[in-house]
This record gives structure tokens, C-alpha cells and sequence, in this order.
């Protein structure tokens, strides 16, 4: 099978199109013939430097979080897939391939049914961290002010709508090429961060969601309600702390969350929980640019430069259903 393949680390040009052994099921896993992946904001990192993919060489050489596609074949002791099933979920590795193994009760659920493939793999990324964020971290509920910093990113437009789903007056934080696009999502207001600090408005907000990293607890603090909620996705020293710190009743809290290792029976509920959002018209697909497989070096240098607006996309292949429909 074809797979982007990365055996050191560096620029974008490390990764090159190989053509790799197609994997095989185990009794408890299922083979996908993925349709599309994603290129995530964390991608670029892994491949660039020494970190979490290793030390001196990167220790899971194809990339690729997100899938969307086709179960091929299952392992004798499956029950809860079949062959044809139509199929989106995530993983840590591997989704840069025209094939790749689950394990039966690992991140994957039934795609939406009425969303494509390349849909449905821009949703679990952005989606499975924001839900769990706004639901459980900040106990989000009906009536709220919740501004989300970061609005236009994967993570961003997820949380705008959820926010909206669960009735909280929303304000979005963006830049300017993209403030039209946000309040789309559903936004009551949005800032547009090059021309107004939301700090310094004198506006509170019951929940302050920084899904990018870039304003400290402490710039929040003072836009906090007296019991107000700020949540980070990049956790820092000083926000580790702050949260630890034991907290006086009807303090302003800080709360943060690696969304990313929850364990897959949580986030197969919220993939089965997102499908009947979006089939419900609830919330969307963002996708911002799509590549084939062959062009994944543009996409990476596209997704570094940060200014992306919901999800890059790559395109891997067609299901069999889409063979039969061509023919």
C-alpha cells in the first residue's frame, strides 16, 4: 500500500509518498481502507523536532490522527464492525496510509451518514477536545457567556458550536478574514483580536475557552464572572499550579485537560454523540483546504504557517461503495 513515510526529523520535505506492507487484522482489530485524514496542528511538531514520536528517530514513522473510510476486513473476534461499514474515528499514528488496523473497541464509530468521508474525518480532532473541555471541565450550561479565543481553528469552530448547542451566548475570537466566517458557525459576537484585546472591554464571561495557547489565566482573570471558568489546551507551569491550588468557594477556577489520552470507551460515547449532532443538523463539518495524499508537504507547510480556518484534508482513496457508484 501507498503511506507517507518520515525516517528523520525536519521540514516538511522528510515526509515522501513509500510504498509500504499493507497490514493484516487481528483477531480484535479491523482493517480500514481510509478515505481521507487530516493534517492536525500537532502533525507538524511530531515531525519536526524530537519529542513525543522520539528522541532520535521518530519512533512511528507514518503520521495521521483522523480517518474516515471503509472497514475492509475484520479479525474473527469482531462483533461490533462488519465488512462495508462506513466508519470515522482517530488514533495517534498511521492515518497517512491507504490502510490501517484498529483495535474492535479503539476510537471508531459509524460516520455520519449524511456527511462525506472527508467530512467526517475533519470532525474527531477538534471535536473529541472541545466537547469534553466545554461539558465536563466547564460544566457548561444553557444561558452562559462563553468566549472561545481561537475560533477559526479545528478546535475553535468545534467549540463555537457546541457552545451554541448547549445554549451559552457565545462570543468568538478571531482574526479579521474570519469574523464573518465564525459568527457563520453560529457566534452572537465576535472579536477580532488584531484590533480589540477582549481583556480590556470590560466584558465578563462565565467561561473563557483558549483553544490555541496564547492568553494566560491571568490575562483572563479580571474577564472572568466571580465564578467563572478558564479553560487551556496548553497547559502551562503556572497554570498546572493554579489549578492544583485549592480552591476558595466561588473563586475563579482554571481547568485544563489531556483530552487526547481519555480513555477510547469515552471517546467512542462522544463519536457516537457528535454523529447525532451533525446528522441532526446541529453542528458541522470545517474544512478549510483539501489535498490529495500525493501534495502532503504542501499541506504541512500550509497548516505551520497557523492561519488555517477549521481543517486541512487529505485525500487517501475511494470506498468500495464509491467504486460501484463510478461504475
Amino acid at each position: 500500500m501507498k503511506a507517507i513515510v518520515y525516517t528523520k526529523f525536519g521540514p516538511p520535505e522528510v515526509l515522501h509518498l513509500q510504498e509500504v506492507e499493507k497490514p493484516t487484522p487481528k483477531a480484535n482489530e479491523v482493517l480500514i481502507k481510509i478515505v481521507a485524514t487530516t493534517v492536525v496542528k500537532e502533525d507538524p511538531d511530531m515531525r519536526a523536532s524530537p519529542g513525543f514520536n522520539g528522541l532520535l528517530k521518530p519512533r512511528h514513522p507514518i503520521l495521521g490522527q483522523e480517518l474516515a473510510g471503509e472497514i475492509e476486513s475484520i479479525g474473527k473476534d469482531v462483533t461490533r464492525f462488519k465488512s462495508g461499514d462506513q466508519v470515522y474515528g482517530i488514533d495517534m499514528f498511521g492515518a497517512y496510509a491507504e490502510y490501517k488496523c484498529m483495535p474492535e473497541d479503539g476510537a471508531l464509530a459509524i460516520k455520519p451518514a449524511n456527511r462525506s468521508s472527508e467530512e467526517a474525518a475533519s470532525v474527531p480532532n477538534g471535536a473529541l477536545t472541545a466537547l469534553p473541555f466545554l461539558r465536563d471541565k466547564g460544566n457548561i450550561q444553557c444561558g452562559q457567556t462563553v468566549l472561545i479565543y481561537g475560533a477559526s481553528g479545528s478546535v475553535g469552530a468545534a467549540a463555537v458550536q457546541l457552545a451554541r448547542y448547549y445554549g451559552a451566548e457565545v462570543t468568538g475570537v478571531c482574526s479579521t478574514t474570519n469574523l464573518e466566517w465564525v459568527k457563520s458557525l453560529g457566534a452572537d459576537q465576535v472579536i477580532d483580536y488584531t484590533q480589540e484585546d477582549f481583556t480590556k472591554n470590560g466584558k465578563t464571561y462565565d467561561i473563557i475557552f483558549d483553544t490555541v495557547g496564547k492568553r494566560s489565566f491571568s490575562e483572563c482573570k479580571d474577564s472572568l464572572t466571580d465564578e467563572g471558568i478558564y479553560l487551556g489546551t496548553v497547559p502551562t507551569p503556572a497554570m498546572m499550579l493554579q489549578a492544583l491550588w485549592p480552591a476558595k468557594r466561588g473563586s475563579k477556577k482554571v481547568k485544563f485537560a489531556a483530552t487526547g489520552l481519555r480513555p477510547a470507551r469515552e471517546k467512542i460515547k462522544d463519536l457516537v454523540f457528535l454523529t447525532e449532532l451533525i446528522e441532526a443538523g446541529e453542528m458541522k463539518a470545517v474544512i478549510d483546504r483539501c489535498y490529495p495524499l500525493e501534495q502532503i508537504v504542501e499541506a504541512h507547510r500550509y497548516v505551520e504557517q497557523g492561519h488555517k480556518k477549521g481543517n486541512v484534508v487529505i485525500t487517501v482513496g475511494t470506498t468500495h461503495k464509491k467504486q460501484e457508484e463510478k461504475k
